[in-house]
């Protein structure tokens, strides 16, 4: 049926639309007028690629994605090109962030090619879907160069095309843990395995500008978790340097929304100048509970403000009126990559005409523009205390200038044609932002950090979890697709902390019930690990695991780092076992440079040494938690009641009369039960 469609210059055309137009996926419904004729990943694109004999296109990208948007114009948009891929092709778009599965088997196989990796990620399947050739971004003429070729080799070599699709897939369902020689099972560590790995990585630190000594920089949240633990393991200088050097020059950065709060994804160059400007929610998650965590080490009221400003931008651009959390805003508006956030002189000058000097000279605005077409992307290239003493200002009238700006600003701001919403909620990604938020509440008291917290985690309770099975997507009213291993890992890590934070039970019987049907339905017991996939899923080429921490840490090493703290929670020996037995799998990386399984280095960190198990009794057991929360300790567990419990932490340590009582334990043994923090804390440093 014909719609008429109006893209992102305003144009507006009549175009017939293909089979994406039913999808709920944003990203699937912008190619719905695209004149290939797209179809969802399923049985029925699938069936016909057999029927008619025809090769795949498997089109994988995500809404946020800009060089996914100048393909989409500069080829899929294209009639030409259209006509090629409609005669010869059965064609395929993906939302990866719906089925990070497909994107994982099929991004593996593009790089076995030797062919780069990125999105959009186009790849040629046979017609039982195996691969056997691909690449990321093609421009138009090239893309169609490809095709002709492909279809060419599909015709007149197809038995040597389909030998190397078969020997492409049998790789893929290799195990990972032979394919990196990881076959460790000494479940013991000692500090010396991690000073090791250590040494290895901070060889590769930037110690000038913050993060690793590459571009583009990724914020890579995990790396810094490990040096947060690894400083307290071992008090080293370097790793609290490099820790808060990259913490400040983030948060100075273009890559940090100065006006209105939220990092992009990455930073185009070394200095965390010119961001690529998408944002998404997994990244944000993990920031917020990083800078809060520092704050509790460095008492740094920048960390304070950027997840203050976070959380206003979650709260402002994020949220749903049911309480959940949308996936991403886009790079672009208007077509432009960053039109949305960067400014000209002129236009700042006409909004802050009585302070333009002193804001151009915190911000870095320049007449002509410091970053692309007289546009100016606003970063700090000193603190504001230097600023406040090089201007001769008091810097408590200083910051109620910048105060001043950053609303006007925003204000302003807002009035301008937004990038790109992409509103999917997903599971997993919630739970990063639900542990975010429950973090900054445990760090800085805040009450609204909480209700927010409460709201999104009674959302993907109601929402989300049908008869203790977790979906992952949420559009339109509507819950689809059983939830992947990093789903189920996410809820559960947001919903320990979360119990923490409140102490309030139905969040720990939820991390259990989580946790056993992802034993139950996801663990491969020859390997001692989890598969990416239920076994009630759809079967795939291959069934994958994931082992390696990137931006977004491995649905392996949170399911371990989970089962530690349930194990210890729970008094569930069998839990703590299995962490430690997945933990050692990783050991040669973890030793030898543990940049690429960082957090399993943290889970490691809290082995080393044994890890305080924290039971507070009685009436003030929140205020006490408060308490102790306030202190820099990140290995430790705790578990509060006002009366009693029938938890294994609280179960034989009740309240006495109007005394709140504090119970250190360590290994299931606990001391003498104390009345103050104070005393608790002299305990637990006594022991470690």
């Amino acid at each position: 049926m014909d719609k008429s469609h109006t893209d992102m210059q305003g144009d507006t055309t009549t175009k017939k639309a293909n089979k994406l137009l039913k999808e709920t996926s944003p990203y699937l419904k912008q190619h719905a007028y695209n004149p290939v004729q797209w179809q969802s990943w399923g049985n029925e694109a699938l069936d016909q690629a057999k029927k008619e004999d025809k090769p795949i296109i498997v089109s994988i990208g995500y809404s946020s994605c800009h060089w996914c948007h100048v393909m989409e114009r500069e080829s899929f948009e294209d009639e030409g090109v259209a006509e090629i891929m409609n005669a010869g092709f059965i064609n395929i778009k993906v939302d990866r962030e719906e089925r990070p599965d497909l994107d994982h088997i099929y991004m593996e196989a593009i790089q076995q090619m030797n062919l780069g990796g990125g999105w959009p990620l186009n790849v040629f399947l046979t017609p039982d879907a195996k691969p056997f050739f691909g690449g990321t971004y093609f421009p138009r003429e090239q893309w169609k160069h490809v095709l002709n070729e492909v279809l060419k080799a599909f015709q007149d070599q197809r038995k040597a095309l389909e030998d190397s699709a078969d020997t492409f897939t049998n790789s893929l369902n290799a195990s990972e843990l032979q394919k990196y020689g990881l076959t460790e099972d000494q479940t013991d560590f000692s500090i010396e395995d991690l000073n090791a790995g250590y040494k290895a990585m901070s060889a590769q630190f930037d110690t000038t500008l913050g993060g690793m000594d590459k571009e583009p920089k990724f914020p890579m949240p995990t790396l810094y978790f490990f040096l947060l633990r690894y400083y307290h393991l071992t008090k080293d200088d370097l790793a609290l340097r490099q820790l808060v050097l990259t913490l400040d020059e983030m948060a100075k950065g273009g890559i940090y929304d100065q006006i209105g709060g939220g990092f992009a994804r990455y930073s185009t160059d070394a200095e965390w100048f010119a961001p690529h400007f998408e944002k998404m929610l997994c990244d944000n998650g993990q920031l917020m509970a990083l800078y809060s965590e520092a704050y509790t080490l460095t008492k740094n009221t920048t960390y304070k403000e950027v997840v203050r400003e976070t959380y206003e931008w979650l709260k402002r651009e994020m949220t749903s009126s049911e309480g959940g959390f949308y996936s991403a805003l886009d790079a672009d508006s208007e077509g432009v990559e960053g039109k949305f956030y960067t400014w000209t002189l002129d236009e700042v000058e006409k909004l802050i005409p009585e302070d333009i000097l002193l804001l151009r000279a915190y911000y870095n605005v320049s007449e002509n523009g410091n970053w692309e077409h007289g546009q100016n992307i606003l970063f700090k290239a000193v603190t504001d205390e230097m600023i406040a003493k090089y201007s001769e200002i008091p810097l408590n009238d200083l910051k109620t200038k910048i105060a001043h700006w950053k609303k006007t600003l925003l204000q302003a701001r807002s009035k301008r044609p937004s990038p790109g919403l992409d509103d999917k909620i997903l599971s997993g990604w919630n739970g990063i932002m639900l542990k975010g938020l429950t973090e900054a509440y445990r760090t800085f008291d805040e009450d609204e950090y909480l209700q927010l917290a409460l709201a999104n985690a009674a959302f993907i309770k109601n929402k989300l979890i049908k008869n203790k099975v977790l979906f992952r997507n949420y559009k339109d009213g509507k819950a689809s697709q059983e939830g992947f291993l990093e789903d189920y890992a996410w809820v559960i890590d947001a919903y320990i902390s979360l119990y923490q934070a409140t102490f309030d039970e139905q969040w720990l019987t939820l991390s259990k019930e989580l946790t056993e049907h992802v034993v139950t339905h996801f663990y491969d017991a020859e390997e001692n690990l989890f598969y990416f996939t239920s076994d009630n899923a759809e079967k795939l080429i291959a069934r994958k695991k994931e082992i390696f921490d990137n931006v977004i840490p491995a649905s392996n090493s949170v399911m371990a780092q989970n089962l530690q703290k349930l194990g210890i929670l729970l008094e569930r020996s069998d839990f703590c076992n299995l962490a430690k037995i997945m933990a050692a799998k990783m050991k040669k990386l973890i030793t030898t440079d543990p940049s690429w399984v960082s957090n399993w280095a943290s889970l490691v960190t809290s082995m080393i040494e044994p890890t305080a198990e924290i039971a507070i009794s009685g009436s003030e057991y929140l205020n006490l938690r408060k308490e102790i929360d306030k202190t820099f300790y990140p290995n430790k567990i705790l578990a509060g009641t006002a009366s009693r419990s029938e938890f294994p932490l609280l179960v034989d340590r009740p309240a006495t009369g109007d005394q709140t009582r504090i119970f250190v334990c360590y290994n299931n043994t606990c001391q003498w039960p104390v009345t103050s923090v104070d005393d608790a804390w002299k305990q637990i440093n006594k022991t470690s």
